[in-house]
């Protein structure tokens, strides 16, 4: 129904209120009601034009990480007599929102109840003879175990793993789970891992 009312509110300079009213079947005293509250509405956006360019100001200031509980602290050190529902209020309004800096994580992440391999090298990796090159790789949009599985499979047709040979990995989910633990076996390969946070 608000269409309808901003519809006539538009076109009463140009035709009658009463006709604009019949046509759609709304009462006059309906739209009158309406356009008072918008009226009132609009007077209270300008009210807060003022304070919301203050908030906005104060929160890009803040690298948009300040939210209500900062804010409005500052506003009351500039010297604006301003209660805390307003501000809160203006933000929700003019959607005004603390962004959340969050901590980086990594990619892959244990699995709960997987127990890690291992650390057979103690992150020792020199070689004992040249020939150190990716071996078997597979790539795709999502992370899951058979990224792991397809890249062993690969490097086991090319010949280039032999068994007992040593199969490093993190400790993400991908590598502790029992599909991969399987096919490690399979290949008479020994499963390595470094500790949480290495490679």
């Amino acid at each position: 129904m608000s269409e309808v009312y901003a519809f006539i509110e538009a076109e009463k300079t140009t035709h009658k209120v009463a006709l604009l009213c019949r046509l759609p079947k709304v009462a006059r005293s309906s739209f009158y009601a309406w356009s008072a509250d918008e009226q009132a509405r609009a007077d209270h956006r300008a009210a807060d034009d003022a304070p919301a360019h203050e908030i906005t100001g104060l929160h890009i200031a803040s690298r948009c990480t300040y939210g209500v509980p900062r804010i409005h602290p500052e506003l009351r050190r500039l010297d604006r007599r301003v209660n805390r529902k307003p501000v809160e209020r203006i933000m929700h309004e003019r959607d005004i929102a603390r962004v959340t800096r969050r901590k980086r994580r990594s990619l892959t992440r244990p699995a709960k109840r997987a127990a890690p391999a291992a650390d057979l090298i103690g992150r020792d990796f020199t070689a004992r003879a040249p020939g150190r090159k990716p071996v078997g790789h597979s790539m795709t949009d999502h992370h899951r175990t058979c990224l792991a599985v397809d890249a062993l499979t690969m490097a086991t047709e090319r010949d280039r793993l032999q068994p007992s040979r040593i199969a490093h990995s993190d400790r993400g989910s991908e590598y502790t789970s029992d599909e991969l633990h399987q096919e490690i076996r399979r290949l008479g390969l020994r499963q390595n891992m470094g500790r949480t946070g290495s490679y």
